[in-house]
C-alpha cells in the first residue's frame, strides 16, 4: 500500500504575502511622492498667481462716451427751425441717420444711428466746415458725458437728461473771439505748444484741427426747450447749479477732429469764422441705458467706455 506522507510546509504563500506587502508599500511611497509634488506645484502656482499684478483699479473720472461718426449734411435745424427744411445754414449731422427739419424724439428713438453704442439714437450737429468752399467733415467724433464742472457731492446727484431735451451751445452769431457767448475752442491734435483759441489755429503738418465744445449742465427741471433754445439750461456757478436751474445733468463735451493742418486761409464754417462754432444736441437715449450709465459711471465717479462699463 502506497504510504502517503504529509507534504512538507512551503513558503510560497508567505512569499506572495511579502511581495504584496512590498508592492503596497511601494505604491504608497509613489502616491505620497506624487501627492507631495502635486501639492508643491499647486502651492507654487498659487504663489505665482498671488504674486501676479492685480487688475488696475477703476479710473476715478466721472465719464462715459459715444463715438458718433458723420452721417449726413442738410441745411436743416430741427431745434431752431423745426418743420422748415432749407431754412438754416448747412449742418453736419452725427448719430441718428434720420435727422432733418421735421425730426422729433419719436422719430429719433426709432432711427438707426452711426454711434457706438448703437442704442444712442440721439442727434448731434454742427455747422459744416469748408475749405476753399469744399466741405470738410471731421474724422474723429467723440461725445463725452462728464461729471466734471461741479463739486463731488453734486456729481452724486446728477440725473439723466429727460428724453427729448434739446440743448444748444455756442453762438452762430458771435461777433468775435472776445464775445462771451463764443464758448468753443480750437486746438491741434498732439501739439500743445499751439495755444488754443476761439478762432481757427494753424496746426503743424501731420496734425489735425480739433474743436472742443462744452454744453451747459444745469437744467431748470421743467422745460425740454426754450424760445431762445438756451434759457432752460445754465452753466454751473462756483461748482454748483444756480437756484434757477437746480437739476444737475451730465456735461456733454463735443470733440471733433478735422483732417486740416497748415494755413487757415480759405477755412470757414457755414455760420462764419471759427468763433461762431456751435453745437446742437437732441437727446434720444433709451431711458434705461442712459440711467444705467449715469448711475454706474457718473454718480460713482468711474470712467466708462462706450458700452457703459468701467474702461
Amino acid at each position: 500500500m502506497l504510504r502517503t506522507f504529509p507534504r512538507p510546509p512551503t513558503d510560497r504563500p508567505r512569499r506572495r504575502r511579502a511581495w504584496s506587502t512590498a508592492l503596497a508599500a511601494l505604491c504608497l511611497l509613489l502616491a505620497t511622492l506624487y501627492s507631495g509634488a502635486a501639492t508643491s506645484d499647486s502651492e507654487s502656482q498659487a504663489t505665482e498667481l498671488n504674486a501676479a499684478p492685480q487688475a488696475a483699479e477703476v479710473v476715478r473720472v466721472a465719464e462715459f462716451l459715444a463715438e458718433c461718426p458723420y452721417s449726413h449734411r442738410l441745411p436743416d435745424d430741427p431745434i431752431v427751425f423745426p418743420g422748415l427744411p432749407g431754412a438754416s445754414h448747412m449742418h453736419s449731422f452725427f448719430g441718428s441717420r434720420a435727422t432733418d427739419a421735421h425730426t422729433d424724439v419719436t422719430e429719433l428713438l426709432g432711427s438707426s444711428s452711426t454711434c457706438s453704442p448703437a442704442v444712442d439714437t440721439s442727434s448731434y450737429w454742427v455747422p459744416t466746415m469748408y475749405r476753399n468752399d469744399q466741405p470738410v467733415e471731421p474724422t474723429g467724433t467723440t461725445f463725452y458725458y462728464l461729471g466734471e464742472g461741479v463739486r463731488d457731492d453734486i456729481i452724486q446727484r446728477i440725473r439723466p437728461f429727460p428724453q427729448g431735451l434739446r440743448i444748444v451751445a455756442g453762438n452762430a452769431k458771435a461777433t468775435g473771439v472776445n464775445d462771451p457767448t463764443s464758448v468753443a475752442r480750437w486746438s491741434c491734435l498732439h501739439h500743445g505748444e499751439v495755444n488754443p483759441s476761439k478762432d481757427f489755429v494753424t496746426c503743424p503738418a501731420g496734425s489735425m484741427l480739433e474743436s472742443y465744445l462744452d454744453f451747459p449742465q444745469c437744467w431748470n427741471g421743467t422745460d425740454l426747450d426754450a424760445p431762445d433754445h438756451k434759457s432752460h439750461m445754465s452753466y454751473p456757478v462756483n461748482g454748483a447749479c444756480p437756484a434757477s436751474h437746480p437739476v444737475p445733468v451730465p456735461k456733454l463735451r463735443q470733440v471733433l477732429r478735422y483732417p486740416v493742418s497748415g494755413s487757415t486761409q480759405g477755412l470757414r464754417l457755414a455760420s462764419g469764422p471759427g468763433y461762431t462754432m456751435h453745437g446742437d444736441f437732441f437727446n434720444a437715449w433709451p431711458e434705461n441705458e442712459l440711467a444705467r450709465r449715469v448711475t454706474n459711471c457718473i454718480n460713482v465717479i468711474v470712467k466708462c467706455g462706450a458700452d457703459g462699463n468701467p474702461s
